[in-house]
């Protein structure tokens, strides 16, 4: 099984993440932002990961904290869960509808962290939610995961809809990407020999 326990501890936040990438979906998700819970939620169960999830922040300053630190510690937990990544397909794309929203994430299971974000939303908030923090968020999650993801909104205008497509197009891109190809399962997907 492929999985990994996360606990991190700061003066803002205290985390503790549990993430299996060979799961069925299910989840348990108390990160202290009503947003960032419905996500996550949506997160495991379109990549078919079981991930729980709890987290005090000191969102009575604002949510950024949580936000990011939980975004550090689910890109540790991928991280540390793929181990030497021998055997993954390493690559994963999706175009995900979401209404009126489109969406497109793909993923490289590199070793490299890099983030292309282009995904205009029309509102600073979702409820309470800041919708800036959903960069803060993926910048996190490929500087501690090791990941290469690009995030490109092909249209769009509902707020809500456009970061929901996000979150859902990524997990769907990064269960291809992490998937074991059986035809090459003892192989590392490199011409260098190594990820990382």
């Amino acid at each position: 099984m492929r999985s990994a326990a996360i606990s991190r501890k700061t003066a803002e936040t205290d985390i503790r993440l549990t993430l299996n990438l060979d799961g069925t979906g299910e989840s348990d998700v108390r990160s202290g932002v009503g947003f960032l819970d419905h996500m996550l939620t949506l997160f495991a169960r379109h990549g078919r990961f079981d991930l729980t999830l709890s987290c005090a922040g000191d969102t009575g300053v604002d949510d950024h904290h949580s936000v990011e630190d939980i975004g550090i510690c689910l890109g540790r937990a991928v991280k540390e869960a793929l181990d030497d990544k021998r055997g993954i397909v390493r690559y994963g794309d999706t175009t995900l509808p979401m209404d009126e929203a489109l969406i497109l994430t793909a993923v490289d299971v590199s070793g490299r962290s890099f983030l292309c974000f282009d995904l205009p939303i029309p509102t600073e908030k979702v409820g309470a939610f800041d919708t800036e923090l959903v960069e803060e968020f993926f910048t996190a999650f490929c500087a501690n995961a090791g990941i290469t993801l690009h995030i490109r909104e092909l249209a769009g205008r509902n707020s809500h809809h456009i970061i929901e497509g996000c979150f859902k197009s990524f997990a769907r891109s990064l269960r291809k990407a992490v998937a074991i190809d059986p035809a090459c399962a003892d192989e590392l997907p490199s011409t260098k020999g190594v990820l990382g």
